[in-house]
């Protein structure tokens, strides 16, 4: 973007650059707004206002206010903290026998949820349930079935629940369908639904993501680890080194 000066105030320059940086500390709503040419104007025309109410204060000498010389004060020591912490945590290295061992020792961390994709009947009563699967058995389709008699709003596509992992069914629907082989239709099963009779169509072991595709997350959260026991190594040697009195 060419760096053109938008404005000048008491010969001070507003250049287009210092117009972008200001939009950086807003919200991106906010940001998308004064992207505009509309929006442009009122921030320019903002900036501007900003700019000479900054000469009003400098030329009354509000520099050597009490309520600034705190203000600045705090903003200083603030930033010192923050440098401070950052220089603490600066120097931490991770290796890759780390990575490895971090990857080896939490293994579970790295698998893929175990998911199940299935069709299932509901009806009210085990006595339909079971009249229902005499029907399947002698040659009616699981999915003509579902569409004729189960209550669920899932027979209108025969039944079919599409992919779900642990945890996202009631627990006896979830420990039935996860025990059948693919292809496979349960005996009925009972829910504070009604009974079910549930057809697993697909299933996924969780599989474990290999290093080089968890390493990204390895590194941050040995980082983190690192960081922290370092932060609190250093504030303990700093704790002996000044002098500490608690009222």
């Amino acid at each position: 973007m060419e760096n053109k000066v938008l404005a000048i105030v008491n010969g001070s320059e507003i250049m287009e650059k210092d117009i972008e940086r200001s939009l950086l500390r807003f919200p991106k709503e906010t940001q998308d707004h004064y992207k505009t040419e509309e929006g442009k104007k009122q921030f320019l025309e903002q900036i501007i206002n900003f700019e000479l109410i900054y000469n009003y204060a400098v030329d009354n000498d509000m520099k050597n206010d009490p309520e600034y010389i705190e203000q600045i004060n705090l903003i200083e020591k603030d930033l010192l903290i923050q440098i401070g912490v950052k220089n603490i945590m600066a120097d931490v290295d991770i290796t890759e026998e780390e990575i490895q061992k971090y990857y080896e020792n939490n293994s579970e961390m790295f698998k893929s949820e175990e998911s199940a994709s299935a069709k299932h009947i509901l009806v009210d009563t085990l006595v339909q349930m079971k009249e229902i699967k005499i029907e399947i058995t002698n040659g009616l389709s699981f999915e003509e079935a579902a569409q004729k008699y189960s209550k669920c709003p899932s027979s209108a596509q025969g039944g079919s629940l599409g992919s779900f992992t642990r945890g996202r069914m009631v627990p006896e629907f979830e420990k039935a369908a996860f025990e059948l082989e693919v292809g496979e239709i349960s005996e009925p099963v009972k829910t504070q639904f009604g009974y079910h009779l549930i057809k697993l169509d697909e299933k996924s072991l969780g599989e474990a993501k290999s290093l080089e595709e968890s390493r990204q997350m390895i590194v941050k959260n040995i980082l983190n680890q690192k960081q922290n026991e370092k932060y609190i190594s250093s504030v303990a040697e700093l704790k002996n080194k000044y002098d500490i009195e608690i009222k």
